[in-house]
């Protein structure tokens, strides 16, 4: 199944959000929660957009926006960004933005560990967690492991495809896309996995568990497998070839 999408932030201004859910181009939307390790770095717009997607049916996600340049302040990201989402609902992941050169700089082995510190720290609250970053990002300063272990958001551009070889389930495709009820460019995404009912059957993101869902039976779509073990605390799972 193929899920069309937009991620924004405050740049994106006023959006007339009715007029995004009656274009019929867009099924979900991440949102961007805010940015640093301070509370005061919270995105101006996000409550406002939280409350219109949900007036108008529109799943969505959060992202964090990372100036992290160690794991303690990835640590501290975490904390803010759960103070800000906290009592919210998200039926699709919540995702670390990792983009900033300073932070490329320092290296894999520490921008490894800044990552899994942030994802660590909000997933160990309750809520599915992913990494966005750019696919030459992604290959060259995060492990492998840390690529497998979590639902990965790859950006790539001006391709039919993205070539990125490793998992993921959502591909932020353009940044220069046209929707209805946005002036302006905005993001476009695919997203190839059914979120939605694996984060609420699992009773993440601030839902709560279904009482019918397996404690931790695999989802399945075309072929591939998306493991999630709840009282194992592994959210985010692994996806593979059948």
């Amino acid at each position: 199944m193929l899920y069309k999408g937009i991620d924004v932030s405050r740049h994106q201004g006023n959006i007339d959000w009715t007029k995004v859910k009656n274009s019929r181009k867009v099924d979900f939307a991440i949102l961007r929660a805010g940015y640093g390790k301070v509370i005061s770095q919270k995105d101006s717009k996000f409550e406002e957009y939280y409350a219109q997607c949900n007036t108008n049916q529109i799943p969505v996600g959060a992202y964090w926006y990372s100036y992290a340049l160690s794991p303690e302040e990835a640590r501290q990201e975490g904390a803010v960004f759960l103070q800000v989402i906290k009592g919210k609902q998200f039926a699709y992941p919540v995702y670390f933005d990792l983009e900033e050169p300073k932070q490329f700089v320092l290296g894999k082995a520490k921008c490894s560990a800044i990552a899994r510190t942030f994802l660590e720290t909000v997933e160990q609250a309750g809520y599915f967690v992913g990494l966005y970053m750019s696919k030459s990002h992604l290959e060259s300063y995060i492990t492998e492991e840390i690529r497998n272990r979590y639902a990965v958001w790859v950006a790539h551009y001006g391709v039919n495809k993205t070539s990125y070889a490793g998992q993921f389930g959502m591909w932020q495709k353009s940044d220069t896309g046209s929707v209805p009820g946005i002036s302006g460019n905005v993001d476009l995404d695919e997203c190839y996995q059914d979120y939605s009912t694996l984060i609420q059957n699992a009773g993440l993101n601030g839902f709560a568990k279904s009482e019918s869902s397996p404690e931790s039976k695999p989802a399945t779509e075309q072929g591939k497998y998306f493991s999630i073990s709840v009282d194992g605390k592994t959210y985010a799972g692994i996806l593979t070839k059948e």
